[in-house]
């Protein structure tokens, strides 16, 4: 597993709006990127399979293909952070667009300190190298909810498999150092903020978690901070969980894997639940 600040630092711009795209450089370039700035979706989609982005930026508004469908065909390429930026400020839209596999969603006019900040906070999470295909992942069969570690072994193939680093919670499992997320054996496809918000939640077994906890940890705040974490924020954290549960094939009335405690947060299943 790398950090984001391991790798090179890259960021793919899509924006067809020259102003928006030269102000989106400005504050990459005083971040430490190599920028990549592209004008369209198609464009910009080969920019990422060529440069391999830490963080994309991404506008709705394209010509050809919008934003949304643009987010999806990322996510089938790569495990890039995605910044969308847009206009549309509705609530359905927000949903739409962390639905569609976006990490951050801004309303523009945006301020470019708070771009900054998601920035810094994006670089403060771990991530594996995309253009690394990273070693077999094997399944443990641990206990409910756990750690366990291994070194990578050799396998008689000459491979390197890398038996387990990670959480579990009945049959779902996450290896931290793939992150890889399985049910049985059956490979689950997460977004990056998915993947993070999952890690968390095993993590702190059946401790609830609040959505301004989950916000929190998604920026890399110590744990025990009171940072400030606005309401859109909150209603982010919700539609990420919405759609990890939906991947998980988790029901909401009765959860195997995530369950909500009302007006509280989330948590873990009770083992002997249904």
């Amino acid at each position: 597993m790398t950090t984001a600040t391991d790798r090179a630092l890259v960021a793919v711009i899509i924006e067809d709006d020259p102003d928006v795209r030269s102000l989106l450089e400005e504050v990459f370039l005083a971040a430490g990127f190599e920028t990549i700035l592209t004008g369209s979706g198609l464009d910009g989609l080969a920019a990422i399979e060529q440069h391999h982005p830490v963080i994309t930026t991404l506008d709705i508004n394209l010509p050809g293909i919008d934003g949304f469908e643009v987010a999806r065909r990322i996510r089938r390429i790569s495990d890039t952070f995605i910044i969308m930026l847009s206009a549309l400020s509705e609530e359905s839209d927000v949903v739409l667009g962390l639905t569609s596999g976006a990490d951050e969603y801004l309303v523009k006019p945006f301020r470019p300190r708070e771009l900054r900040a998601r920035i810094e906070a994006l670089l403060r999470r771990p991530r594996v190298d995309p253009r690394f295909s990273g070693p077999r992942f094997t399944d443990p069969r641990p206990a409910d909810i756990g750690r366990a570690s291994a070194e990578p072994e050799p396998a008689a193939d000459g491979a390197t498999v890398l038996t387990w680093r990670g959480r579990v919670h009945r049959d779902l499992s996450l290896d931290l150092d793939t992150r890889m997320v399985l049910i049985g054996q059956r490979r689950i496809d997460l977004t990056p903020t998915e993947f993070d918000l999952l890690a968390m939640l095993l993590g702190a077994g059946l401790r609830v978690c609040s959505k301004a906890d989950l916000a929190r940890g998604l920026r890399g705040a110590p744990e025990g901070s009171n940072e400030y974490v606005s309401e859109p924020d909150k209603r982010a954290i919700e539609t990420h969980i919405a759609n990890l549960r939906r991947k998980l094939g988790d029901s909401t009335t009765t959860p195997r894997y995530v369950e909500t405690v009302r007006g509280v947060g989330y948590r873990l299943t009770p083992a002997d639940g249904p």
